[in-house]
């Protein structure tokens, strides 16, 4: 039997994954929890996951650098994200930080079940769009075509807008004053053909920078 573990912070999607592979017959699923912090204090009493579905966004530690506490307790256990974030940045962090797949919400309960066995059986499970992002990553030509028009500072500040910072903590991330952090977002907006920090984010949840 499989032992599966969820931390996710909205409560109806947290419990609807828990009662589906509660009654998967090949699952055990004991601990669900809406945060990191949460997860660690509270595996103590639970059998110890051989797989843990892990969102990206989440109150505290995120997902992303949640998972380096999560092996650190649990060495051997195989990290699954399950968001809505299919931008290249957060794909990429997510499988360098330790991640075996990554998966959006939108994926039906039944896939995310196969995917849970993949898993098992030694695969890597991904969403057909996250594959496809990763190929193309490796695609020299099709890279080159879908070459960012930002620097890397400027892509750094729009990471920061998708993670909910606020310009001064942006600003304390980079290093910088707040007015550098909103001179650089006005060559965003004009670079990207766009009004809005809500249009930003937008263009980066759907990979387009």
């Amino acid at each position: 039997m499989i032992s599966i573990a969820i931390i996710e912070d909205i409560s109806d999607i947290r419990e609807t994954l828990k009662e589906f592979l509660k009654n998967q017959s090949e699952f055990l699923c004991e601990l669900a929890t809406e945060s990191v912090e949460d997860f660690l204090k509270l595996s103590d009493s639970c059998i110890a996951p051989d797989i843990v579905l892990l969102d990206i966004g989440l109150p505290g530690i995120s997902g992303i650098n949640g998972m380096k506490f999560i092996k650190q307790k649990f060495p051997d256990v195989d990290i699954i994200m399950l968001t809505v974030y299919d931008d290249a940045n957060k794909i990429f962090q997510s499988l360098c930080a330790g991640a075996t797949g990554y998966l959006l919400k939108n994926t039906p309960l039944n896939k995310i079940k196969e995917a849970i066995i993949e898993l098992k059986n030694g695969g890597a499970p991904m969403s057909p769009q996250i594959a496809r992002k990763i190929l193309e990553h490796f695609n020299p030509a099709k890279q080159e075509k879908n070459k960012s028009p930002l620097t890397d500072k400027e892509q750094l500040i729009v990471a920061g807008l998708v993670d909910g910072l606020s310009y001064k903590a942006i600003a304390n991330n980079l290093g910088n004053s707040i007015e550098t952090v909103r001179h650089h977002i006005k060559n965003i907006y004009r670079k990207l053909h766009v009004n809005s920090k809500a249009e930003v984010i937008g263009k980066s949840m759907r990979g387009e920078i």
